[in-house]
């Protein structure tokens, strides 16, 4: 009776150091073998296309686009394999956009080698893991518990998560500091700090990056893409 093939996996992560040790990992793992990696959401998409892996390790934030963003777009062109999200962030509301765009799980970089190959085994053969941190989530998902409203969003603080549900609303920096009681240099200060962290340059790759997160569906429960204020 021969060998069943190897799981063939795609990581993608733009942290040199990290992504060296998801190489390790996978490449000691009995029963995976790693096709290929990849530093940015281009290059994920490109090796997807070319690789065909059984299951792709996304970092959630990559230099020129956002794992949430790059799993819809694999999923839309047909991609059958699996996407298993990584990130820093112990974040339900990305939690919920991956899944809805299509990931079958979501660990929180944490994870020991063991955890991580484990997933990766799981998402394979159709399952769905997430993290021990957003456990409770996934189960309020599943029985279609409404969401808390999120205190924090991909690793902003409180008052940025606070302040990019505004953005996303469409408020000017004058309304901002309004409805916050904040100075406008504040306000100033505290965009500079969301863009950076974003990964962004101005207000509309801002409001993008929200409805990727899906941030503004969960501000707004009748915002849909392309509706009106989009």
């Amino acid at each position: 009776m021969s060998e069943p093939r190897p799981l063939r996996v795609l990581a993608v992560d733009d942290h040199p150091v990290y992504l060296r040790g998801l190489v390790a990992t996978l490449e000691d793992a009995d029963g995976l073998e790693l096709c290929a990696t990849a530093a940015s959401a281009a290059e994920a998409v490109a090796s997807v296309t070319r690789e065909q892996p059984d299951v792709v390790l996304l970092d959630l934030n990559l230099p020129d686009g956002h794992g949430v963003e790059v799993t819809r777009t694999l999923k839309e062109a047909g991609f059958a394999g699996a996407v298993l999200m990584l990130t820093m962030y112990e974040d339900e509301v990305a939690l919920r956009a991956a899944l809805e765009a299509g990931a079958r799980g979501y660990l929180v970089k944490g994870a020991d080698q063991d955890e991580i190959v484990g997933a990766v085994r799981a998402v394979a053969h159709g399952g769905v893991v997430v993290g021990p941190q957003l456990a409770d989530a996934l189960a309020g998902m599943l029985a279609g518990r409404p969401a808390d409203a999120p205190r924090r969003v991909a690793g902003l603080s409180e008052r940025e998560t606070e302040i990019l549900g505004l953005i996303a609303r469409g408020r000017t920096n004058a309304q901002i500091a309004r409805d916050l009681v904040l100075s406008a240099k504040t306000v100033r200060n505290h965009i500079t700090s969301i863009f950076a962290k974003l990964g962004v340059t101005d207000r509309e790759q801002a409001r993008a990056r929200a409805s990727e997160l899906g941030l503004r569906r969960h501000l707004d429960p009748r915002w849909t893409p392309g509706g009106a204020g989009e």
